[in-house]
């Protein structure tokens, strides 16, 4: 069964419907589509939950493989989709009650300066659409092809490259900001602990 590529896998699976086969392919895929949820949620039992009902669709959805792809980018781009979807509603759902989450960030004064980059990196990560950070994911996380993102999204090469030049500018200025807002927070904070000091 190892020996098998993923492709051969479906194929078997699609044709003797033995579970035998799909077990594998759940075996080696379920890890990593796992922590791609986690990525997106931030939250281990919705991420579980995600991954459960994405391998539900792969049961139901493994016959329209048509092998154009590798079957993980396949499985990848079902998996990113889901994943954007369940944002939406639950962004939509959100917006419908007029609440909005905030991520509450970690200030110990023991944090060091690459783990408050990282941190604000996610914030702005997560403070761009959904569409435009699964594109950046996919691109540089994943090692997506121009090409399979851009069959994922149903979109031409060029626009897909618009995009991701777009979304590194959005997300370095972004960053930018961020990064001015915090040194000027913390000049004024210096000014006013000189001016509680004195007085």
């Amino acid at each position: 069964m190892k020996n098998y590529t993923d492709e051969q896998l479906v194929r078997l699976y699609v044709d003797t419907q033995r579970n035998p086969f799909f077990e594998e392919i759940y075996d080696r895929y379920a890890d990593k589509v796992y922590r791609k949820c986690l990525s997106f949620v931030k939250d281990q039992a919705k991420a579980e939950d995600f991954t459960h009902d994405i391998f539900l669709k792969l049961i139901v959805r493994i016959g329209s493989f048509k092998e154009n792809s590798k079957f993980s980018t396949w499985l990848f781009s079902i998996t990113y989709n889901y994943c954007m979807d369940q944002l939406r509603t639950a962004k939509k759902m959100a917006e419908d009650e007029l609440t909005e989450g905030i991520d509450v960030i970690d200030d110990s004064d023991d944090i060091q300066d690459i783990e408050m980059d990282a941190k604000r990196l996610r914030e702005v990560l997560d403070g761009i659409a959904p569409e435009e950070r699964t594109i950046l994911l996919m691109k540089y996380q994943d090692d997506f092809s121009i090409k399979d993102i851009a069959d994922t999204f149903g979109l031409t090469e060029s626009a897909v490259k618009m995009r991701l030049k777009r979304t590194r500018e959005k997300l370095r200025k972004k960053y930018t900001e961020s990064l001015f807002f915090s040194i000027l927070l913390l000049s004024k904070i210096l000014i006013l602990l000189k001016w509680w000091a004195k007085h």
